[in-house]
């Protein structure tokens, strides 16, 4: 099992882009705004949609994409069930590359279940 720190890691994205938002403040404003507005329920609820941007994350191999939105899944109620029927699919479009990443995304399910509890 991975032992890789995805709430390390989404603490030291959000300090290492502490000074990118003040430099390039309207571009952070926007990326949030539009991050927000993606995120709303609509046809397609929220919790879905996080699924989704999580499978895209683990699809292209994105650590911090994976812990932010695990982070975000917990929050809104997802279930472990939920997970993994979102992580098949993965390994169905993206073959053993995504599979790896599965193990990753797994592995911050348990370790953020508690953080965010």
């Amino acid at each position: 099992m991975s032992t890789f720190d995805h709430a390390g890691l989404t603490q030291n994205i959000n300090t290492a882009l502490k000074s990118f938002r003040q430099s390039q403040s309207q571009v952070m404003q926007n990326f949030y705004q539009m991050s927000q507005a993606a995120m709303v329920d609509g046809a397609i609820d929220a919790k879905t949609k996080e699924l989704i941007a999580l499978a895209i994350g683990v699809t292209q191999k994105c650590s911090g994409c994976i812990g932010f939105h695990v982070q975000a899944l917990h929050k809104l109620g997802a279930t472990r069930a939920e997970l993994d029927e979102m992580l098949g699919i993965c390994v169905y479009m993206g073959g053993g590359p995504a599979l790896m990443y599965c193990a990753e995304a797994i592995d911050a399910w348990e370790k953020l279940a508690v953080k965010t509890a």
